[in-house]
């Protein structure tokens, strides 16, 4: 009894110097979770180099009902890039590597589209989504898992992925560069990345509850599932845990523990008690927080922003004035966001178990708001209308393409099946197969093993697949290439919603049909 009114007090000291009261930051989070259907949150508030709150709300499953609080491990998917690009800056301090080495001083075998850009490619362009490749180009080799891609499938791979873009003069993110990081470390440090990450960065902040991927995690009692709105209902979904995503996006971690690396960003690099200990040195820190590549000012209502860029690992843009340094993460079922203030000595974190990603800004901009002063109508309110529209009209196109679909089953009308049935090779991606099952038109990949789903014909020589796993919300057009004698010798692909999730990549594929 003594101690809960002991821990009742000191919250009560804590918010009273803080722009958000407790209660108010309960009922924040309780209506994000309730309008965008998420069950489980964690929050911790950052301030002047101590936690004002750590903890959880909800629950870590739907089914279990088990609690979500301070020490809920979630997997924070993307904020892992800044641990990476930390690493990178350790290695830098050391005098090991430098940001503008070329890559193939330690990773011979790599290539890129051309010899120009394989020959001038360079640690800091790894790690800044400015290579040429398009918007998660080649991600279907990390993504959806139970594929058997390994990193070194990525570097053998990624010179057939084809540029968008002039080498260095337009910002697409990339997941597969961070991988390729990863790869570097290694051959630089002589340990893995998850090695290097959980002994040079997450032992001495002392995160000792957190791991640089779910396969290293020592207890798993108190850890999210991640969960998607799957045909209206919620649903617990596979956890993804293929260890070749770790660079860009394996660690898992709590509040209480991802607390200690936003003070730490916020201190420069120092640790400690007294901040006595470093991580990385003033020098490299800066490097991290400067701008790299140039981004277009979007999307950032209802704030001013005069700036908008990519670091090394982190977002910078300003708020009405205020430098913004954050990031977000992003898994099946799973988003997470890290932000900071600098100039206020604030940082924010928002961990959730659903992917709805307007939940965590709906939070983290209302706190700080409230930290800068700030009065803008309320988020929640604006963040679920604007998503409604979204995915109204997202709902609009997938609905015209399945009633099209269903319009040709009534009446029978397709290409000939026959003429599309074969195995068909992409140079990246591999084989799939496009069979008859049960009447049926198939499509199943060789090498990422749940990509499988039936096919329809929508028109012209256009098909439509729809996945097998309902949750993965990518169902995708296939465009066939029909030779003089009707037979499909050739096709491509692209999702059919404007929402699909920019790692399904399809539009990257390029298939030829093999000849027996």
């Amino acid at each position: 009894m003594k101690s809960n009114l002991l821990i009742a007090l000191l919250l009560t000291t804590i918010f009273s110097n803080a722009q958000i009261t407790e209660a108010k930051l309960d009922d924040l989070v309780q209506r994000t979770m309730k309008t965008f259907n998420v069950p489980g949150i964690a929050v911790a508030i950052v301030k002047d180099g101590k936690v004002v709150v750590s903890k959880g709300y909800g629950v870590t499953n739907i089914k279990t009902q088990q609690k979500v609080d301070g020490n809920t491990l979630f997997g924070i998917a993307s904020n892992s890039k800044a641990f990476t690009a930390a690493a990178l800056a350790m290695l830098v301090d050391e005098k090991k590597i430098n940001w503008d080495d070329k890559v193939i001083q330690y990773l011979p075998e790599f290539k890129m589209y051309n010899d120009y850009v394989t020959k001038e490619f360079t640690i800091r362009d790894l790690l800044t989504h400015r290579s040429g490749l398009g918007l998660g180009a080649g991600d279907l080799m990390i993504w959806p898992d139970g594929h058997n891609f390994t990193p070194k499938d990525i570097i053998k791979n990624i010179h057939f992925l084809k540029p968008v873009s002039a080498f260095r003069t337009k910002y697409d993110y990339d997941n597969l560069l961070y991988v390729i990081v990863g790869e570097v470390i290694e051959r630089v440090s002589g340990k893995s990345w998850c090695d290097f990450v959980e002994t040079r960065i997450l032992a001495p902040l002392q995160m000792n509850n957190s791991a640089a991927s779910w396969r290293r995690l020592k207890d798993t009692t108190n850890t999210i599932v991640p969960h998607v709105p799957t045909n209206g209902k919620l649903e617990v979904i596979k956890r993804y845990t293929n260890p070749i995503f770790d660079a860009a996006a394996g660690i898992y971690t709590s509040t209480n523990d991802l607390s200690k690396w936003v003070i730490a960003q916020l201190n420069h690099g120092k640790y400690g008690a007294n901040n006595e200990n470093r991580l990385f040195s003033e020098a490299v820190h800066k490097d991290m927080w400067t701008s790299q590549t140039i981004l277009p000012l979007n999307n950032m209502k209802p704030y001013s922003c005069n700036f908008k860029a990519y670091g090394l690992g982190w977002q910078l843009t300003d708020i009405n004035g205020h430098l913004q340094v954050s990031h977000t993460g992003g898994l099946d079922g799973i988003v997470t966001q890290t932000l900071m203030i600098p100039d206020i000595q604030l940082g924010i974190i928002v961990l959730t178990n659903q992917q709805v990603g307007v939940a965590f800004n709906a939070i983290s901009n209302t706190i700080k708001d409230s930290y800068l002063g700030f009065h803008f109508p309320d988020h929640v309110v604006t963040l679920s209308a604007s998503r409604k529209q979204f995915e109204d009209d997202a709902d609009k196109v997938t609905d015209e393409v399945w009633i099209k679909v269903n319009q040709n089953i009534a009446a029978n009308t397709q290409l000939e099946p026959k003429k599309l049935i074969g195995t068909y090779t992409d140079n990246w991606f591999g084989k799939i197969k496009i069979f008859q099952s049960n009447g049926a038109l198939r499509f199943q990949s060789e090498r990422s093993s749940r990509l499988k789903g039936y096919i329809f014909y929508y028109k012209d020589n256009t098909y439509a697949v729809k996945w097998d796993i309902r949750s993965f919300q990518a169902d995708a057009f296939i465009h066939f290439d029909i030779s003089e004698d009707g037979i499909a010798t050739h096709f491509k692909m692209e999702a059919i919603s404007p929402l699909t999730d920019f790692s399904y990549d399809f539009q990257d594929l390029d298939f030829t049909k093999d000849i027996n």
